[in-house]
């Protein structure tokens, strides 16, 4: 049957890899997925014989050398393309990374973990390769926190407080709402250097407050303050991480690609909320310029293989 496939290969493949940062080496835990596009004339792959061949090359790359985890994924990807005479193929590399700060109030060393996440695309053509993080923080639902404010505002009028003074009283003491764990997804594709610690924080600045491991009393209060008077929907996180990541990079190149995901876990729901966007970086700052929506939005596939560039060009032919 003379279909090709989209993707072969291995997945769940773990290994303890060297990353490397500013001089600084850190050997940490990962999984690795490898795939590559089968052609039509090609039955399959030996599969008896994948994961040798992709462990060889993985080997050779995270045996032999540190790298960053977006510049491992690209090496591999290449090493594949060469040793399989693949059209493409495609390494994904989800790392635990270990990272050290302080609690907000009694400045007590902690240590925080967040995933850092290396993709690449290779093929004869060339490559691509993205940076990305997955971090963890609390939002505070802002719907619920409004009916609670109008709840309060009635008792309070009730029981004698004059218009002027139930405002201030609500803008001074943070009200209640429901909580939700999210955890927060931002990829940056790009050939200009990234720092994933920097992107871990603006993760963890889309969303209401950061979450610690070690909380002490004082701690505690200013998470649950801070989270309260900050209160955000998934879809707010989504927004904040692309506007912050665009003006910090601001160099990025209009080619670049972003994408960031949030999901909420629900505490009153038997279900969770998400949200979502992808593009390229000309796509986004064309958005925020004129608040008009973009035609496209190119996602990650697409922009990995040079897709997002073939359908400007068919747009501005007019194909």
């Amino acid at each position: 049957m003379r279909i090709g496939l989209s993707r072969v290969g291995v997945t769940g493949v773990h290994k303890a890899i060297r990353l490397s940062y500013a001089g600084v080496e850190k050997l940490i835990s990962a999984e690795i997925e490898c795939t590559v596009d089968l052609e039509p004339a090609r039955k399959g792959v030996h599969m008896s014989r994948f994961p040798e061949l992709f462990g060889e090359a993985i080997d050779e790359v995270v045996i032999g050398e540190a790298f960053l985890v977006e510049e491992l994924a690209e090496h591999i990807a290449r090493n594949i393309v060469g040793r399989q005479r693949a059209l493409r193929a495609e390494v994904r590399i989800v790392a635990v990374y270990p990272y050290a700060r302080t609690t907000p109030v009694t400045g007590l060393p902690t240590q925080e973990t967040a995933s850092i996440i290396g993709i690449a695309a290779a093929s004869e053509a060339g490559s691509r390769r993205v940076i990305g993080v997955e971090a963890t923080g609390i939002n505070a639902c802002p719907c619920a926190q409004g009916l609670v404010r109008g709840r309060a505002s009635e008792r309070l009028l009730e029981a004698g407080y004059g218009e002027d003074d139930v405002e201030r009283i609500l803008e001074l003491v943070p009200l209640a709402t429901h909580n939700q764990r999210g955890r927060g997804t931002l990829y940056v594709g790009t050939e200009r250097p990234v720092n994933a610690e920097q992107l871990i924080g603006i993760v963890e600045r889309s969303m209401s407050s950061p979450v610690y491991e070690l909380l002490k009393r004082p701690d505690e209060l200013f998470v649950v303050e801070h989270a309260h008077l900050q209160p955000r929907f998934v879809e707010d996180s989504v927004r904040c991480a692309l506007q912050e990541t665009l003006e910090h990079y601001g160099d990025l190149a209009d080619g670049d690609f972003l994408y960031s995901r949030q999901v909420n876990l629900e505490t009153i729901h038997n279900h969770d909320v998400i949200a979502e966007r992808h593009g390229t970086v000309g796509e986004l700052r064309a958005e925020l310029d004129d608040g008009e929506p973009a035609a496209r939005h190119t996602d990650l596939r697409d922009w990995l293989t040079g897709e997002e560039g073939l359908a400007e060009r068919r747009s501005s032919s007019g194909a």
